[in-house]
């Protein structure tokens, strides 16, 4: 805790002693690591391979606590997984934090613990960053900005763009969807759930890794965070020379999940998730992949959803439990703000 302030001043964003203070109790007190601890304006950063994967993602979610994560673990998160899905191994984290004037140090700090236990877990380091304090009302509690650096091998550059996904490869994602979106809604309007939603908010670096051990085959990864999973298939299929077909009686949906999503008026598919990813491999690699996410503690009920086809190119079809089929479009406007 820096000092006896129990709340945020706009002394602490003013580079004097608070400033000091604040990061020398508090941030470098959780985030320490060899590179931080130099505190120099540029961390000297040691990367192992040629090829970088380099990412940058704001986090402005509300309410900053929520079932399943808060704002800290979720930066982090967001920024390890946007590296693991372009197939490089996560390393180095940045943050920058813009806080409100009175803020309480408690939560912050409560903030703080829970990134660098995340970062713990995820094995990357925060090795700099920044604080900027904001007059009272002219920001919402708090928000961060993470960038991210990961190591890239030659063979996995292709993942990323999906330039080598074909006909009869298949589409796997690692559990259930909507499962974020829905806890933030339940947490931001209070609602008392007999079963309570809670976020799935995961580093998924360690899942990845057993994903491309298991095959060479890997086409495509990407989290399937704001617009859910159905815009991850949606990007997928258009200006393709190929459509997709999603079998519905494969995606998982917690009932708590499907319950909510048909009191508002949402689609499952398009709700958020903050730890789900869904991965293209070649049709002979499928199974080998799929026990591989199934191994891992956050792939135990992963699944294979879908394939790619030869029919309906630039379309994506979602197969109906009734027996019917409709096409899978791209999110229209903002389904739920504030998310992440």
């Amino acid at each position: 805790m820096a000092g006896n302030n129990s709340r945020i001043l706009l002394g602490h964003g003013s580079g004097g002693s608070l400033t000091h203070e604040l990061i020398d109790n508090l941030f470098v007190k959780h985030f320490n690591n060899p590179e931080l601890d130099k505190q120099t304006d540029a961390a000297l950063l040691k990367i192992p391979h040629k090829q970088l994967a380099f990412t940058t993602d704001a986090f402005v979610v509300d309410p900053i606590f929520f079932p399943g994560g808060d704002i800290g673990k979720l930066a982090i998160c967001g920024t390890v997984n946007d590296i693991a899905v372009s197939g490089a191994k996560p390393l180095y984290l940045s943050a920058a934090f813009i806080i409100e004037e009175g803020f309480p140090m408690e939560d912050l700090e409560r903030i703080v613990i829970s990134m660098a236990e995340e970062a713990k877990k995820a094995g990357v380091s925060i090795v700099t960053g920044d604080t900027k304090v904001v007059n009272k009302d002219k920001c919402d509690k708090v928000f961060i900005t993470t960038t991210g650096i990961g190591a890239l091998e030659e063979k996995y550059v292709n993942i990323s763009e999906g330039n080598e996904i074909r006909p009869g490869d298949k589409i796997l994602i690692n559990g259930s969807i909507g499962d974020h979106g829905m806890a933030i809604m339940s947490a931001r309007n209070e609602l008392k759930l007999s079963a309570p939603l809670l976020s799935d908010c995961a580093s998924l670096n360690g899942l990845i890794a057993n994903i491309t051990k298991a095959s060479d085959k890997v086409h495509f990864m990407r989290d399937a965070t704001r617009g859910g999973l159905a815009t991850v298939i949606s990007e997928l299929s258009t200006n393709r020379s190929y459509g997709i077909n999603i079998d519905e009686e494969q995606l998982l949906i917690d009932e708590a999940v499907r319950g909510m999503c048909e009191l508002l008026g949402f689609d499952p598919m398009y709700v958020a998730n903050e730890g789900k990813v869904v991965v293209v491999v070649a049709g002979e690699d499928a199974e080998i992949v799929l026990k591989a996410m199934q191994k891992h503690e956050f792939g135990e009920d992963s699944r294979i959803i879908g394939e790619f086809v030869g029919d309906h190119p630039g379309k994506a079809w979602l197969n109906t439990i009734i027996g019917g089929n409709r096409i899978i479009d791209m999110l229209a406007g903002e389904q739920l703000p504030r998310i992440c």
